[in-house]
């Protein structure tokens, strides 16, 4: 399994389509996690400032209908990540049928990632 951040607004705004992030267009893939602990870094670097309920997205990668490409980070990893570490970049909307669960990303007061609950 390959992990996605996302706010929960934005998974469940249009549920009929694949899904893609707003950056999708001009980056061309969508950014995922190769494991949890290195999703929650995501999440303390590039999400601690976003509202309401943040999710990780458990892909099956063999179930995407799209290239799935492990390359390193464009700059440098987030901290607590070591240098050279490949993250799984999917080139083309996540199909739903391969979201296998999600997990609610669990924050402290200051937004910082904590961990990972079930979400049904």
């Amino acid at each position: 399994m390959i992990l996605h951040v996302v706010p929960l607004d934005d998974w469940l705004a249009i549920p009929e389509r694949p899904y893609a992030p707003q950056p999708f267009p001009k980056e061309g893939f969508v950014h995922c996690s190769p494991d949890e602990p290195t999703t929650l870094a995501v999440v303390n670097a590039y999400y601690r400032d976003t509202r309401g309920p943040l999710m990780a997205l458990l892909i099956d990668e063999d179930k995407l209908q799209v290239p799935v490409r492990w390359e390193p980070a464009g700059s440098a990893p987030p901290p607590g990540i070591a240098p050279g570490t490949l993250f799984p970049h999917v080139y083309g909307p996540i199909d739903r049928a391969a979201v296998e669960g999600l997990l609610e990303i669990r924050r402290d007061a200051d937004g910082r990632a904590v961990g990972f609950t079930p979400w049904a």
